[in-house]
Protein backbone atom coordinates (compact mmCIF):
# COMPACT_ATOMS: atom_id res chain seq x y z
CA UNK A 1 0.00 0.00 0.00
CA UNK A 2 1.19 4.05 -0.58
CA UNK A 3 3.72 2.72 -3.06
CA UNK A 4 4.13 6.04 -5.00
CA UNK A 5 5.61 6.07 -8.26
CA UNK A 6 7.41 9.68 -7.88
CA UNK A 7 10.78 10.17 -7.61
CA UNK A 8 11.81 11.42 -3.95
CA UNK A 9 11.54 15.28 -3.67
CA UNK A 10 12.33 18.05 -1.05
CA UNK A 11 8.89 19.07 -0.81
CA UNK A 12 5.73 17.59 0.20
CA UNK A 13 3.78 15.67 -2.20
CA UNK A 14 0.42 16.21 -2.46
CA UNK A 15 -1.66 12.63 -2.67
CA UNK A 16 -4.57 14.31 -3.90
CA UNK A 17 -2.40 14.55 -7.35
CA UNK A 18 0.10 12.08 -7.13
CA UNK A 19 -1.94 8.32 -6.39
CA UNK A 20 -4.64 6.87 -8.76
CA UNK A 21 -7.92 6.69 -7.49
CA UNK A 22 -7.73 2.51 -7.76
CA UNK A 23 -5.57 1.63 -5.95
CA UNK A 24 -6.65 -2.39 -7.27
CA UNK A 25 -9.26 -1.55 -10.03
CA UNK A 26 -10.21 -5.82 -10.45
CA UNK A 27 -10.94 -5.87 -6.68
CA UNK A 28 -12.09 -2.22 -6.35
CA UNK A 29 -9.93 -1.08 -4.10
CA UNK A 30 -9.85 2.87 -4.04
CA UNK A 31 -7.42 4.84 -2.72
CA UNK A 32 -8.40 7.16 0.10
CA UNK A 33 -7.45 10.07 2.09
CA UNK A 34 -9.35 10.26 5.45
CA UNK A 35 -11.14 14.22 6.43
CA UNK A 36 -13.08 13.30 9.26
CA UNK A 37 -13.36 10.38 11.44
CA UNK A 38 -16.28 8.79 12.94
CA UNK A 39 -17.97 10.94 15.69
CA UNK A 40 -16.53 14.01 14.82
CA UNK A 41 -18.76 17.48 14.05
CA UNK A 42 -15.55 19.14 12.98
CA UNK A 43 -15.65 19.23 8.65
CA UNK A 44 -11.97 18.93 7.71
CA UNK A 45 -11.25 19.59 3.97
CA UNK A 46 -8.04 18.74 1.75
CA UNK A 47 -6.95 21.73 0.35
CA UNK A 48 -6.75 20.95 -3.15
CA UNK A 49 -3.66 23.08 -4.61
CA UNK A 50 -1.85 21.97 -1.02
CA UNK A 51 -3.03 18.27 0.40
CA UNK A 52 -3.28 19.68 3.55
CA UNK A 53 -6.03 19.38 5.92
CA UNK A 54 -8.04 23.02 6.94
CA UNK A 55 -10.97 23.17 9.17
CA UNK A 56 -13.82 23.95 6.69
CA UNK A 57 -16.27 24.41 9.48
CA UNK A 58 -17.40 23.06 13.00
CA UNK A 59 -21.12 21.25 12.62
CA UNK A 60 -24.32 23.60 13.51
CA UNK A 61 -25.79 21.27 15.65
CA UNK A 62 -25.17 17.98 17.31
CA UNK A 63 -24.78 15.66 14.22
CA UNK A 64 -21.87 13.85 14.22
CA UNK A 65 -20.28 12.16 11.33
CA UNK A 66 -21.56 8.30 11.55
CA UNK A 67 -18.68 6.98 9.15
CA UNK A 68 -15.27 7.80 8.71
CA UNK A 69 -14.97 10.70 5.71
CA UNK A 70 -12.45 11.41 2.99
CA UNK A 71 -11.77 12.17 -0.46
CA UNK A 72 -10.83 9.96 -3.77
CA UNK A 73 -7.15 11.31 -5.35
CA UNK A 74 -7.25 12.19 -9.10
CA UNK A 75 -11.12 12.26 -9.73
CA UNK A 76 -13.38 15.52 -9.66
CA UNK A 77 -16.80 15.59 -9.08
CA UNK A 78 -19.57 17.83 -10.19
CA UNK A 79 -19.30 20.29 -6.98
CA UNK A 80 -15.95 20.74 -7.92
CA UNK A 81 -14.37 19.04 -5.60
CA UNK A 82 -12.61 15.31 -5.60
CA UNK A 83 -14.87 12.70 -5.29
CA UNK A 84 -16.04 11.43 -1.37
CA UNK A 85 -15.93 8.48 0.24
CA UNK A 86 -17.76 7.24 3.35
CA UNK A 87 -16.24 4.19 5.01
CA UNK A 88 -18.50 2.53 7.17
CA UNK A 89 -18.03 -0.38 10.16
CA UNK A 90 -14.57 1.34 11.21
CA UNK A 91 -13.68 0.25 14.64
CA UNK A 92 -10.94 2.56 15.66
CA UNK A 93 -11.29 5.71 14.66
CA UNK A 94 -8.49 6.49 11.71
CA UNK A 95 -6.18 9.50 11.58
CA UNK A 96 -7.59 12.68 9.47
CA UNK A 97 -5.02 12.83 6.52
CA UNK A 98 -3.91 9.42 6.77
CA UNK A 99 -4.26 7.12 3.49
CA UNK A 100 -6.31 4.31 3.64
CA UNK A 101 -7.80 1.82 0.87
CA UNK A 102 -10.64 1.23 1.16
CA UNK A 103 -13.52 -1.34 -0.52
CA UNK A 104 -16.56 -0.01 -2.80
CA UNK A 105 -19.91 -1.32 -1.73
CA UNK A 106 -21.97 1.10 -2.98
CA UNK A 107 -22.67 4.87 -3.77
CA UNK A 108 -25.30 7.09 -2.93
CA UNK A 109 -26.52 9.77 -5.01
CA UNK A 110 -26.50 13.25 -3.37
CA UNK A 111 -27.90 17.07 -4.35
CA UNK A 112 -26.61 19.70 -2.03
CA UNK A 113 -27.49 23.00 -2.59
CA UNK A 114 -28.60 22.40 -6.20
CA UNK A 115 -25.06 20.37 -7.09
CA UNK A 116 -24.26 16.71 -7.27
CA UNK A 117 -21.60 15.60 -4.78
CA UNK A 118 -22.19 11.87 -4.79
CA UNK A 119 -20.56 9.75 -2.03
CA UNK A 120 -18.86 6.12 -2.52
CA UNK A 121 -19.92 3.87 0.39
CA UNK A 122 -16.79 1.47 1.20
CA UNK A 123 -15.33 -0.70 4.03
CA UNK A 124 -11.57 -0.62 4.82
CA UNK A 125 -9.88 -3.16 2.67
CA UNK A 126 -8.11 -5.45 4.83
CA UNK A 127 -10.21 -5.22 8.10
CA UNK A 128 -11.67 -9.29 8.89
CA UNK A 129 -14.45 -7.49 10.77
CA UNK A 130 -16.28 -6.23 7.50
CA UNK A 131 -14.76 -8.62 5.07
CA UNK A 132 -18.53 -10.16 4.64
CA UNK A 133 -19.88 -6.81 3.71
CA UNK A 134 -20.18 -7.36 -0.12
CA UNK A 135 -23.17 -4.85 -0.80
CA UNK A 136 -24.39 -1.77 0.28
CA UNK A 137 -27.55 -3.98 0.81
CA UNK A 138 -25.56 -5.67 3.06
CA UNK A 139 -25.81 -2.60 5.97
CA UNK A 140 -29.24 -2.65 5.73
CA UNK A 141 -32.19 -0.31 5.70
CA UNK A 142 -31.83 1.20 8.98
CA UNK A 143 -28.10 2.51 7.92
CA UNK A 144 -29.69 3.62 4.92
CA UNK A 145 -32.49 5.30 6.60
CA UNK A 146 -29.58 6.61 9.12
CA UNK A 147 -27.41 7.98 6.47
CA UNK A 148 -30.15 9.57 4.31
CA UNK A 149 -31.04 11.62 7.39
CA UNK A 150 -28.04 12.43 8.57
CA UNK A 151 -27.32 14.25 4.94
CA UNK A 152 -30.30 15.58 4.90
CA UNK A 153 -29.81 16.98 7.62
CA UNK A 154 -26.15 18.03 8.86
CA UNK A 155 -26.65 21.85 7.61
CA UNK A 156 -30.17 22.40 8.69
CA UNK A 157 -29.70 24.80 11.04
CA UNK A 158 -27.34 27.00 8.76
CA UNK A 159 -29.01 26.23 5.69
CA UNK A 160 -32.55 24.19 5.43
CA UNK A 161 -33.32 22.02 3.13
CA UNK A 162 -30.05 22.17 0.60
CA UNK A 163 -29.45 18.26 1.14
CA UNK A 164 -31.39 15.68 -1.07
CA UNK A 165 -30.42 12.30 -1.37
CA UNK A 166 -31.50 10.77 -4.34
CA UNK A 167 -30.84 6.88 -3.49
CA UNK A 168 -28.02 4.13 -2.74
CA UNK A 169 -26.52 2.09 -5.78
CA UNK A 170 -24.95 -0.74 -5.88
CA UNK A 171 -20.91 -1.56 -6.70
CA UNK A 172 -21.05 -1.62 -10.56
CA UNK A 173 -22.77 2.49 -10.32
CA UNK A 174 -20.32 3.48 -7.79
CA UNK A 175 -17.76 1.87 -9.90
CA UNK A 176 -19.47 4.24 -13.01
CA UNK A 177 -19.48 7.31 -10.41
CA UNK A 178 -15.45 6.80 -9.75
CA UNK A 179 -14.29 6.46 -13.40
CA UNK A 180 -16.58 9.62 -14.62
CA UNK A 181 -14.85 11.72 -12.15
CA UNK A 182 -11.51 10.30 -13.02
CA UNK A 183 -12.32 11.32 -16.96
CA UNK A 184 -13.46 15.12 -14.72
CA UNK A 185 -10.09 15.00 -13.03
CA UNK A 186 -8.01 14.48 -16.59
CA UNK A 187 -9.87 16.93 -18.78
CA UNK A 188 -11.04 19.66 -15.79
CA UNK A 189 -8.60 19.71 -13.43
CA UNK A 190 -5.16 18.08 -14.10
CA UNK A 191 -4.20 20.67 -17.39
CA UNK A 192 -4.27 23.30 -13.88
CA UNK A 193 -1.43 21.20 -12.15
CA UNK A 194 1.92 23.10 -11.85
CA UNK A 195 4.78 20.94 -14.26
Amino acid sequence: MANIDHAPSKYLLNLLHVLPAFADEAENRLNAIVEVSAGSINKYELITEAGILKLDRVGYSSLSYPFTYGAIPRTWDLDGDPLDICIVGVTEGLVPGSLVEARVIGVMKFIDGGEVDDKIIAVLADDKRVEHIKSIDDLGTHWKKETQHYWEFYKHLKKPGTGSVEGFFDVAEAVAVVKECEERYEKDYAPKLAA
